[in-house]
């Protein structure tokens, strides 16, 4: 098993509250944030970018 890098943010995953996996890393704002598994890390990624296209489509209505 590969250990998880220092930088990263959380030693448990957010979604399961399970150890942070080295494989299951990703990036967001700047920060590594970790998950338990790759699926779990899918899911987070899918959410953010799901927000993001809101917001984005939100400002572009609103003019912003």
């Amino acid at each position: 098993m590969t250990s998880v890098p220092a930088n990263c943010l959380n030693t448990l995953c957010p979604w399961s509250g399970k150890p942070v996996q080295a494989d299951s890393l990703t990036e967001y704002r700047g920060n590594v944030v970790g998950f338990c598994n790759t699926g779990c890390r899918d899911k987070f990624e899918q959410a953010v970018r799901q927000f993001e296209e809101l917001l984005a489509a939100e400002e572009k209505a609103s003019g912003a």
